[in-house]
């Protein structure tokens, strides 16, 4: 896959990074031993560094030789997935229950990548704003950023990211503009019953069974509930109940994800789920309490950003290697709360593989680390440029 010679030459030492963070992945708001590389780094380079922006996160800040101008944020996440490692690499995950499922050790190299190059050179004029993100697993991390006032502080004109992909071949990169991928929520729904022994079901409210017609029932705000037109998904990703073989329990928890792309169909999802549970609680005699949370918003990458990167990644790997027909995901990314506040767009990167993220067996293509970092490096040179 082609990249800019200048990184290339130095893709050993990105090799080198990436397998090291990824022997060593810590989850949301735990990346201290990651962003202190990250700080490290940049410092090494001459660039300014801002360390615990979110908890923490890092910012680095490098002006061209240009001079001041305007300002091209690059983002990457820095976080791991909490559950266990089965790829058996030689520098495979040493902390247990801890894992770069997602490969967002390759996404934090890449920016470190496109930091270097561009201060070695600075051929631009204006100020490159290097956001590395904590906790974007679903814990909020780009909007601890934002609390702590990144854009204030360090203020952006456009902000880029990207993400890894397994789905696309090696050297297509996709980018489009409009809503590219869902917003979600989380949800869980407690069933309190009254236990009783397994023999005898009559002398209790069985939490369970209520429980297993819920998750059913629930399937039927997709089916019967929302427009076909619009894209939903409700899903059960968790059942929690009981303890022994002959014991009915008191509780049974559900927990799951709503995935839409309208704030219309997200609130019809909450409101159906909330009344299904009520009449099941009716039904079986039973109390259900139902908390649901919004953790995403719908990510829209913006028309001139997105154009923007359409161009320089055909630069990088050929026009017809660029995929611009717009085709959302059902994922989420909080980076979505940073185009809320900033114009931007997110961009998908293929490589070998055909184990999808957050699968345990998921291998990140080292091969694409200078294709990503000459990505977000060009975006910053033709974004800024004399």
């Amino acid at each position: 896959m082609p990249s800019l010679p200048q990184i290339e030459a130095f893709k050993d030492d990105l090799v080198a990074i990436r397998r090291d963070i990824h022997a060593h992945p810590e989850i949301g708001f735990e990346e201290v031993r990651t962003s202190g590389i990250v700080a490290e780094k940049l410092a090494s380079w001459g660039i300014e560094v801002h360390r615990n922006i979110g908890k923490t996160g890092v910012v680095g800040i490098l002006t061209g030789s240009g001079g001041p101008g305007r300002r091209i944020g690059l983002r990457a996440d820095m976080d791991a997935l909490p559950m266990e490692e089965t790829t058996n690499l030689p520098f495979r995950s040493k902390n247990p229950g801890r894992f770069h499922g997602c490969g967002h050790d390759g996404h934090t190299t890449m920016l470190l990548g496109a930091a270097r190059y561009l201060a070695e050179n600075r051929d631009f004029t204006g100020t490159a704003v290097f956001v590395f993100q904590p906790a974007e697993e679903g814990l909020g991390g780009a909007r601890a950023m934002l609390a702590d006032k990144l854009f204030e502080r360090f203020p952006c004109d456009e902000i880029y990211g990207l993400h890894n992909a397994p789905n696309l071949e090696p050297g297509q990169i996709s980018v489009f503009p409009g809503p590219a991928m869902a917003g979600a929520d989380f949800f869980d729904i407690k069933v309190t019953g009254k236990g009783s022994h397994g023999a005898m079901p009559h002398q209790g409210r069985d939490p369970v069974v209520a429980a297993i017609t819920l998750a059913g029932a629930l399937q039927t705000i997709v089916s019967r509930n929302a427009d076909p037109r619009e894209a939903a998904v409700v899903s059960i990703t968790q059942i929690h109940a009981g303890s022994a073989y002959n014991v009915i329990p008191e509780e049974a928890v559900l927990a799951g994800t709503i995935r839409t792309f309208s704030p219309e169909t997200a609130e019809l999802a909450r409101q159906r789920m909330r009344e299904i549970a009520a009449g099941i609680g009716q039904t079986f005699g039973v109390q259900i309490e139902v908390d649901i949370r919004g953790i995403f918003d719908v990510l829209v990458n913006h028309g001139p950003q997105a154009e923007a990167a359409a161009c320089v990644a055909a630069e990088i790997v050929g026009a017809q290697n660029v995929l611009t027909e717009p085709k959302p995901v059902m994922g989420s990314e909080d980076f979505a709360d940073m185009l809320r506040a900033v114009p931007g767009a997110y961009c998908w990167v293929g490589h070998a593989g055909n184990v999808p993220v957050h699968n345990p067996a998921f291998i990140l293509d080292d091969g694409i680390l200078p294709v990503g970092a000459s990505l977000l490096a060009r975006l910053v040179e033709t974004r800024l440029a004399a």
